[in-house]
């Protein structure tokens, strides 16, 4: 018995619509890259300082926080989210009292997540001193980077944070 193309068109359209259903957006999967961070970390920044960073999954999953333990001006909070499926979203709340906005994108690996400034409140000038660019680069489960790019009147500061699960999160 020959099957018409109509047919097995109407047959395939409902298994393919419940595949895409399943299928994650790549800033769906760079959320739940975010979310394997979650714990303890230590490592230096770019003057070889150490710094310690947490990351915790909250609000119901919903949202990831990471909180920045540093000297002086470097304890900072983010928070990550998604904006319906396929925007990523990081609100930065920085230690020169505003608060950039970010959408995120994925390397083609997913190990990179690039953050791109979109917005900001409580910015005095659009070239007053703020977070301009951040990316963070998994390396493994227990060694990440973080390279923070601020942009104060045209001139860049770049930071760099090496880091790894601290000892007492490993155990």
């Amino acid at each position: 018995m020959k099957m018409k193309p109509f047919r097995l068109l109407v047959l395939t359209l409902p298994l393919l619509a419940a595949s895409a259903a399943f299928a994650q957006t790549a800033a769906q999967k760079s959320f739940d890259q975010l979310k394997t961070l979650e714990g303890s970390w230590e490592g230096t920044n770019s003057q070889g300082h150490s710094v310690a960073v947490t990351f915790e999954d909250t609000a119901a999953g919903s949202a990831v926080m990471s909180e920045i333990h540093g000297h002086g001006p470097e304890h900072m909070v983010s928070m990550f989210h998604m904006d319906g499926p396929n925007r990523l979203m990081l609100t930065h709340y920085c230690g020169a009292g505003n608060q950039p906005r970010f959408t995120g994108s994925a390397s083609a690996d997913g190990k990179t997540i690039t953050f791109d400034y979109l917005d900001a409140t409580n910015l005095a000038t659009p070239d007053a001193g703020h977070m301009q660019r951040v990316v963070f680069s998994v390396v493994d489960a227990n060694h990440h980077t973080e390279d923070w790019t601020f942009n104060d009147h045209g001139k860049e500061m770049k930071e760099h944070f090496d880091l790894h699960r601290s000892e007492v999160a490993q155990k």
